[in-house]
């Protein structure tokens, strides 16, 4: 999972005189829609409530890899001499100039994988939705693709592994998700061309190098290993050791291998039709050959998800190391971290209870995360308008092992008990009271703090959410004292309206007692635990709204809603200008003006609450005759034509034609349709239900 630095292959392709990534010839096709490659187009993106509600999620980070269940990047260390994973694999498997990882995929049965019967335990646990790896860095397929040959209903398990996880997730009411690792394997598979230094196969090749025409004969006959080692080019000169100053970098990645995995990836997509899509990348997968690639597949996942859903964008893509404008058009994941603040935009962590891939030897050990550092670890990142994506290794055979459902069976007794103060839950003004709240917290590993904690939490650490008018104030300990002491509720403390009406714990019916003066709010608690873990307090009363954090970019919140006749007007004041001149402007009449650029355009986020057929019309003026437009909403297209008038102020209204709308949040769009544009002034669209 650590990511691999693309920076030497940037300073390569400008070394060996290689095409800028731009000049690349590649075909990216996208899905007809508002959204288009680019970042400024991506800002329309909205985060959608079912994620912002669901906040707990549970992968699968499971393929070939999990077979031989030796941990993390196998494919990768066992060819490394030396190495613990490339001792074990000498000695389970054979040597790798023999046995490499092409015949671990077809070892790889999964014989045992029973997808129903593992989501009703994630789904009992808590998850409301649930995440499979689509590849990993190993370049094997989990599904019936198209453009990989090595891909698991061919080889191995020959089972679509993705689409029986689909299928399970979507009949259990969950959303589904996929990840994507792959675009990495060009660089991460190098030391698969290397061969033994010493030792009886000292300078044998490992199968790293083999091609198609040496598999005659074999059980691969037919198959190109180079399909799944992409090593068709001159590797980097220090293979092994990925942070080696003097690395003397090898050939760019190609147009092909780039053209390959956009195509894997839209075919994915295409096919499952997930509300997920994880990259694990900075920004976005192969960014330092050409940005447009990762952009083109978020347009594409958007606009395709806009069709599935009659208009609405359901979609979630998650990338890693995202600035804050950036977090406008993606969502931002951080890799076994956490954030140390209330962000103003949704984000997801996505962290393991032991390693990426099945590890026997940590379940041997007993190694795993406890349910007390999960619950804590969820808590605080709810807190602060995040969300959890737990990976559960998934061993071989396609089975848990003992802990992880003992784990499972935990986390499902405290979530029975408290999951009120976690789903569809809100961030409050801060995110938690008590010493680690304010102490300075542990690095993660890509950004934020470390997801667990290793001092333990007291019973005046809390960690705060908000929902239908009540405040969830959860203690991270159970006090000797039977009493919990919220100073930052005290009487008179700043921002703080209202009087406490209530206050109850979670999974307790005895009515509790409480006092409130300048010290705090004090809570008796009853002498019997309701659960184990962590201790939720719903406090009712409060004057929440006026004490609410000031984030921005809440979905729905800035969305058009009707009149009192069902009508939608879509005015300059409301509208998001994208573009080098396109600005809203007063005068007599407010409008979009300094309109003049074909490249500039205007969108609007409408909430319809009644489904039907709508009637959409324009008001605009022109000094030039017919200038052209195309409105997009819902899939659908209605051109018009700005009429020419007397003044900037004359406004007349064009009617542009009836579309058939869905209930729910959608994105209406006004670009300019005609190369030699001229400025016009649009006063406003506006949807009406049609007679």
């Amino acid at each position: 999972m650590q990511r691999i630095r693309w920076a030497a292959l940037v300073v390569a392709a400008v070394a060996c005189g290689a095409a800028h990534a731009g000049e690349l010839k590649l075909d990216l096709p996208v899905a007809e829609g508002p959204f288009k490659p680019s970042w400024e187009s991506l800002k329309q993106y909205q985060n959608p409530d079912w994620f912002r509600d669901a906040k707990f999620g549970i992968w699968a980070h499971w393929g070939a890899q999990c077979q031989p269940e030796a941990g993390d990047w196998y494919a990768r260390s066992m060819y490394i001499e030396g190495s613990a994973q490339n001792k074990f694999h000498v000695e389970h498997y054979g040597h790798p100039s023999v046995f490499g990882f092409k015949d671990v995929c077809n070892a790889w049965k999964a014989d045992q994988f029973d997808p129903e019967k593992l989501i009703a335990l994630y789904k009992k646990a808590g998850a409301q939705y649930f995440v499979m790896m689509a590849n990993h860095h190993c370049n094997f397929d989990n599904y019936d693709s198209k453009y990989q040959p090595w891909n698991s209903v061919k080889i191995g398990p020959k089972k679509d592994l993705v689409g029986m996880w689909e299928k399970a997730t979507r009949a259990a009411g969950l959303r589904f998700g996929v990840t994507v690792h792959a675009g990495r394997a060009w660089e991460w598979y190098e030391v698969a061309q290397l061969a033994d230094k010493t030792g009886p196969k000292a300078g044998v090749p490992y199968d790293g190098n083999l091609t198609k025409a040496d598999g005659k004969g074999q059980w691969w006959e037919g198959l190109d290993p180079q399909d799944l080692y992409a090593q068709r080019h001159k590797p980097n000169s220090n293979p092994i050791d990925r942070k080696a100053k003097d690395r003397i970098p090898g050939d760019p990645p190609t147009a092909a291998y780039c053209q390959k995995f956009y195509n894997r990836t839209i075919d994915l997509i295409d096919s499952y039709k997930p509300d997920l899509l994880y990259f694990d990348d900075g920004v976005l997968p192969l960014k330092a050959v050409d940005e447009k690639i990762g952009l083109s597949i978020a347009a594409h996942l958007y606009n395709a998800n806009m069709k599935w859903h009659n208009g609405r964008n359901d979609a979630v893509m998650n990338t890693k190391g995202l600035d804050e404008e950036q977090r406008k058009c993606l969502i931002w994941d951080i890799e076994r971290g956490v954030s140390t603040r209330v962000e103003p935009f949704v984000w997801q962590t996505d962290t393991c209870i032991g390693g990426w891939h099945y590890n026997r030897p940590i379940f041997e050990k007993h190694g795993y995360k406890t349910v007390t550092q999960v619950v804590h670890m969820l808590l605080d990142i709810v807190s602060k308008n995040g969300n959890l994506l737990l990976n559960i290794p998934v061993r071989g055979n396609g089975t848990l092992d003992e802990d992880e459902v003992q784990f499972l069976e935990g986390m499902a007794a405290w979530m029975a008990v408290n999951s009120e103060c976690i789903y569809g839950t809100r961030p409050w003004k801060i995110f938690g009271e008590g010493p680690a709240a304010v102490e300075k917290a542990e690095a993660g590993r890509h950004g934020g703090a470390s997801d667990t904690r290793k001092k333990p939490y007291t019973p005046a650490d809390f960690r705060f959410t908000i929902k239908g008018g009540a405040l969830y104030a959860v203690a991270l300990a159970w006090p000797a004292s039977g009493k919990l002491t919220l100073r930052c509720l005290a009487a008179g403390a700043p921002g703080i309206k209202g009087a406490v009406t209530g206050v109850e714990l979670l999974g307790c019916k005895e009515k509790l007692a409480f006092t409130r003066d300048a010290t705090g709010l004090v809570v008796t608690l009853p002498a019997q635990k309701p659960c184990e873990h962590a201790y939720a307090l719903k406090i009712t009363g409060f004057d929440l709204a006026a004490s609410e954090p000031q984030v921005p970019h809440v979905e729905g919140a800035d969305c058009i809603t009707a009149d009192e006749k069902g009508a939608l007007m879509l005015d300059a004041a409301s509208a998001a200008p994208h573009g080098k001149r396109i600005k809203a402007q007063g005068g007599s009449v407010a409008n979009l003006g300094y309109w003049d650029d074909p490249t500039d355009w205007a969108s609007w986020k409408v909430l319809i609450a009644a489904p039907g057929k709508y009637e959409v019309t324009a008001r605009a003026s022109s000094l030039r005759k017919e200038n052209q437009f195309v409105v997009e909403l819902a899939g659908q297209k209605l051109t018009g034509k700005a009429p020419q008038t007397e003044s900037w102020d004359d406004y007349k209204t064009i009617k542009l034609g009836k579309v058939e709308l869905s209930a729910g949040q959608l994105t209406v769009t006004i670009h300019p349709q005609d190369p030699k544009w001229k400025a016009i002034n649009l006063h406003s669209l506006t949807l009406r239900p049609a007679k």
